[in-house]
């Protein structure tokens, strides 16, 4: 059925078009010969149609207005549900975000993650589709050459305050924990995890020093990944690392002072979101951080690729098809390969 808004609109126009015609060549004072017709060289159909557009856009501006109005200015809101007796001082600081996503995170093991140790990080971007923006440069290893993996154990800063100081010896001393929170990593870290601290960027500050970074190594952590510095660089360049790689913003003396006041909840490391427990994978050209659901994902392109490269490469040197045919594989190529990886 057929709106009517059209057929009002322009029995509106019908009505008033003489009116308003009247109404400018009086304000314009037109004589009869040079009418305003003639003066805007329009013709009655065309003045028409002007008229239709303007009373449509007035109509839909009224309407649009009514439907905005239709909520209340002063809104009313249910109150915050307080937090129940030991909420604030759980092991991990409540996020609504991993609530929410808390089903969908599968758990990991350590053979999975050992697996990732040997596959190169383009195998992982083409993997990991929509997730491919997860990837941060910007930092130094110390340890040049050693790929860090793991899991997220993630920790936010701010900068000290007096009343915010009081807040964080407060809960640390109600929660039993460090309020120093590469020590807090230094007694709760998991094997495989990787500490991921957001400490301000380049602008910001130093998480730990030689001992603080000896406290989570020994707790089994994979590494250690700031957003921010540290301090004993020569110290953590020692052999006694080897395989507990800390990729920094920046390295200077200065003792921590930054607080930490979120343990193992989302952060920001340099332009990339972070969540708790995610696929840490690291080396001296950046890191990925992507969802644990897609680690086998990862795990089966990367095996698929690995012996298709393997393939082209044979291609390649035993120079029987053009680069172009190689590279990538033609449709024949294709099913040439297909059948090879049947055998």
């Amino acid at each position: 059925m057929k709106s009517s808004c059209p057929r009002i609109l322009m029995g509106l126009i019908q009505t008033f078009r003489p009116i308003v015609i009247i109404q400018y060549n009086q304000t314009l004072k037109v004589n009869s010969k040079y009418n305003l017709l003639s003066k805007l060289h329009l013709n009655s159909e065309e003045i028409t149609m002007r008229l239709f557009h303007t009373f449509t856009l007035v109509t839909a501006l009224i309407f649009a207005g009514v439907a905005y109005t239709q909520v209340a200015y002063d809104q009313t809101f249910e109150p915050d549900v307080l937090a129940p007796d030991g909420f604030k001082t759980n092991r991990t600081s409540y996020s609504a975000i991993m609530d929410v996503l808390a089903p969908s995170r599968p758990e990991v093991s350590q053979a999975q993650l050992d697996q990732l140790r040997e596959i190169p990080l383009e195998a992982i971007f083409a993997a990991i589709g929509e997730y491919r923006t997860t990837y941060t440069t910007g930092f130094a290893n110390t340890r040049p050459g050693e790929r860090m993996v793991g899991r997220a154990l993630t920790m936010g800063f701010l900068p000290p305050r007096p009343d915010l100081v009081r807040a964080a010896y407060v809960l640390a001393e109600q929660g039993n924990w460090d309020r120093r929170y590469y020590a807090r990593a230094a007694e709760e870290a998991q094997p495989g995890d990787v500490v991921v601290a957001e400490l301000g960027g380049t602008e910001g500050h130093n998480l730990f020093g030689d001992m603080g970074a000896t406290g989570i190594q020994m707790r089994g952590a994979s590494g250690v990944v700031v957003d921010g510095g540290m301090r004993d660089l020569v110290g953590l360049q020692d052999d006694r690392f080897e395989g507990f790689p800390v990729l920094h913003k920046f390295s200077d003396p200065h003792t921590t002072s930054w607080l930490g006041v979120e343990y193992n909840v989302p952060v920001r490391i340099g332009g990339v979101s972070v969540l708790p427990g995610d696929i840490v994978v690291g080396d001296d050209g950046g890191v990925f951080f992507f969802p644990p659901e897609l680690l086998d994902d990862v795990l089966e392109y990367a095996a698929a690729s690995k012996e298709r490269e393997k393939f082209q490469l044979d291609q390649l040197t035993d120079r029987n098809y053009r680069f172009r045919d190689v590279y990538p594989l033609s449709p024949e190529l294709q099913q040439e390969f297909e059948r090879t990886r049947g055998n």
